[in-house]
């Protein structure tokens, strides 16, 4: 690439968008600046069959020649054996020629971007570039802004740039324009040193994709800009020049959408792959126009490398219906077998819908296989931990990790992304694991491998630099528990000892049993006034004098007089017991309680007897323990409690549970019961005798505790040291307060 001519480019064209400001503020420049370059380029690429396409629409439409037929035979005539995707402009109008009607340049405009091949003119439809063109008009910029363009100080003709370099070019635009308006661009806008890393490590170890004439497939399911995608292509054409790539893409930002094929467009490479739409799916979509897919826009095809920047804790509420709906009815035929996240982050959403786009396992234990693929996704902390045992997201991460798909989790410095400064983690996923990797998760602390940028970008103030990038790929590839780096953090003392940034552990360490652990349920009674008071205010004694009957009041009267009767009776009973006794054992009590209650009419039902023991009654740790019917204790819901619970260290995964925490229980309890019980008895009877495990409600849960793994910890200063420190600052301030007096 001709770095000097690339920089220039890039200059005149900031120059020409500096023009816009008064009617535009900077943030808003990308709205003409892109869809102009492209415009540009496309001109000067048709420009030297223009005259030829004109005159063949114009033979071929005389003779009713039209839609399909007529584009692939413009298209023959347009790109003159020098480009292979479909583009031709049959409008009079080139950049020159509008410059040469300066009062009706604006409505020229649209009727030459209306002359575009149909991929073309919908690229600029998505842009919403008609509005703009208005607006510039109005405001006396347009002419002055298509002039700057044709100025011969930015060539974009192929004679001067070819189409690799212009792709780099229009990827650098799409980049500055879009950290000017770093106030949006988190939501579609991947930093591209991110990105880079992604690409690297996603290929790290992938030896086939160098082999000369080697097809493979790209997809992102939430493409943006295409910066993934084409980054991903760079990277192996610099290595492999004759791979055979393909870019498959998906995009619901019309504008992000616009961006992304008009990068491929200008490359000369195909933009049928990319698709207009919402990758997860919309039930009864509103937004049918521009050729919008309200729902997965490759559903039969698979990828060998994924990559993706879902939005971060966004609510998935658009597209509940239609994800609730496939789950319920595919289930692991569908996307998400494994169970559905919060609503208010759909992260882990986008994740399982590219494990569903995998190809096959490659040959394993000498079974027919596929290509296997690779993925690598970026989340924030939330998919790591978020959610209790058996909960949408736990189940999920336990999905991925038991059946060994989770590969690595790379945490990135805070502040890396444009919207958020928040810590970002990249997951690799593959079905390809090779053997030394196969039952681990390797995790890797990358919070400190960064620089201070020069000037912040919105909430960006960190990036990575190429060392960075190559030791965090070093640590990738060298797959070793308890690897260190030598990189230090801005303003980090170098430590006693290295510090450790690569850990591996098995699959099971990253899953949990949570045990309910019960207490037994020690009650006192007493027929005290007090009590007799707490009884009267319980709900269900309350209602005996009250009436559902709302349309006869004499009636309702009558049931209320009725209530009020049979509460002053039950009232009269219980004053027959002795109100300075206090019992400890319920069935003593219930002898005591059973032989009064006979003496009030109507005799109480169970509900009520259950709402007068329970207001006379008090948790005594003195008491005796209350037994069920069995004999059984009864559980204390007060005093119940959950431990987490390490899995056996020799369990086999999967593990029998189903992901409805249902099916399967049996045979779980049977492979952990006796761990369970093990560690009651060594845990926690020690300090409550008396406790129990309810092994019916014991759940399987799985997190990945990053920070924690990497915690060091850090004594606080000895005393003395602060003690010095104070006075030392007072003794300053003093003698700063006696140069003052």
């Amino acid at each position: 690439m001709n770095t000097h001519l690339h920089q220039n480019l890039v200059g005149f064209i900031w120059n020409i968008a500096n023009k816009l400001r008064g009617p535009y503020r900077p943030p808003q420049y990308r709205r003409v600046m892109l869809p102009l370059v492209v415009l540009r380029r496309l001109d000067l690429v048709l420009e030297a069959t223009k005259e030829q396409v004109v005159a063949e629409y114009l033979r071929l439409s005389a003779k009713g020649i039209k839609d399909a037929a007529l584009d692939k035979a413009l298209s023959r005539v347009a790109v003159g054996g020098e480009r292979t995707q479909p583009l031709y402009n049959v409008s009079p109008f080139t950049f020159q020629k509008l410059l040469g009607d300066p009062p009706n340049i604006a409505n020229n405009l649209i009727a030459y971007i209306h002359g575009f091949s149909p991929r073309a003119r919908d690229i600029f439809e998505k842009f919403e570039f008609e509005a703009e063109i208005a607006k510039l008009d109005e405001a006396n910029r347009l002419y002055l802004v298509i002039q700057e363009f044709c100025s011969a100080d930015i060539d974009l003709s192929p004679a001067r740039i070819n189409n690799l370099q212009m792709g780099y070019l229009f990827e650098e635009l799409v980049r500055k324009f879009n950290e000017q308006a770093n106030e949006e661009a988190g939501d579609h806008f991947t930093p591209r040193e991110v990105i880079r890393l992604m690409v690297n490590l996603v290929f790290s170890g992938e030896e086939e994709v160098y082999k000369p004439g080697i097809y493979k497939s790209i997809y992102d399911p939430t493409a943006g800009t295409g910066g993934m995608l084409s980054v991903s292509e760079e990277f192996i054409k610099n290595q492999n020049p004759d791979a055979n790539l393909q870019l498959f893409g998906q995009e619901y930002n019309p504008e992000s959408y616009a961006l992304c094929c008009s990068d491929l467009l200008i490359k000369d490479e195909p933009i049928d792959h990319l698709i207009y739409g919402d990758t997860l799916g919309v039930k009864e979509a509103k937004n049918k126009a521009n050729g919008f897919v309200p729902g997965d826009g490759h559903p039969d095809k698979q990828f060998h490398y994924m990559l993706a920047n879902p939005p971060f804790g966004v609510e998935w509420k658009a597209e509940e219906d239609y994800v609730r709906e496939e789950a319920a009815k595919a289930g692991f035929n569908g996307r998400f077998g494994a169970g559905l996240p919060r609503i208010n982050d759909g992260s882990l959403l986008f994740l399982q819908h590219m494990i569903a786009k995998r190809h096959p396992a490659p040959e394993k234990g000498g079974k027919a296989g596929g290509d296997g693929s690779k993925i690598a996704i970026v989340f924030n902390g939330s998919p790591l931990f978020t959610g209790d045992a058996g909960s949408g997201e736990s189940n999920i991460r336990r999905w991925i990790i038991e059946n060994d798909w989770l590969d690595a989790v790379i945490a990135l410095p805070d502040q890396m992304f444009y919207n958020t400064g928040i810590y970002t983690y990249i997951w690799l996923v593959s079905n390809k694991k090779p053997a030394h990797r196969r039952g681990k998760v390797q995790l890797i602390d990358g919070t400190r491998h960064y620089r201070k940028m020069k000037k912040s970008l919105g909430n960006k103030r960190n990036e990575l630099a190429d060392e960075h990038i190559a030791d965090l790929v070093r640590l990738y590839n060298d797959h070793t528990d308890g690897a260190s780096t030598a990189l230090l953090a801005p303003g980090e003392a170098p430590p006693a000892t290295p510090r450790v940034c690569s850990k591996v552990f098995d699959n099971r360490d990253f899953g949990y049993l949570k045990v309910t652990v019960d207490r037994p349920l020690r009650l006192n009674f007493q027929a005290s006034p007090e009590r007799l008071e707490r009884l009267k205010t319980n709900a269900t004694f309350a209602n005996l004098a009250s009436s559902k009957k709302r349309k006869d009041a004499a009636e309702q009267q009558a049931d209320i007089a009725a209530g009020q009767a049979e509460q002053q009776a039950i009232l009269q009973a219980l004053a027959k017991l002795d109100a300075s006794r206090l019992y400890r054992s319920r069935p003593a009590f219930e002898k005591d309680l059973n032989a009064v209650l006979k003496t009030a009419e109507p005799k109480p039902a169970a509900p009520l007897r259950k709402a007068i023991l329970a207001a006379l009654s008090e948790r005594d740790p003195a008491a005796e323990i209350c037994r069920d019917a069995k004999g059984k204790p009864e559980a204390d819901p007060e005093l119940r409690d959950s431990e987490i619970v390490s899995l056996p260290a020799d369990i086999a995964l999967p593990l029998p549970l189903g992901y409805d925490n249902e099916t399967g229980h049996e045979q779980l309890l049977k492979l952990v019961k006796g761990h369970c019980e093990t560690y009651l008895k060594t845990e926690v009877l020690p300090h409550v005798a008396d406790a129990w495990i309810d092994h019916g409600k014991t759940k399987v849960g799985y997190e990945i505790p990053l920070t924690r793994h990497f915690y060091v910890y850090e004594p606080p200063r000895p005393l003395a040291t602060i003690e010095a420190e104070i006075k030392a600052l007072e003794a300053d301030i003093m003698a700063m307060l006696g140069e003052v007096v």
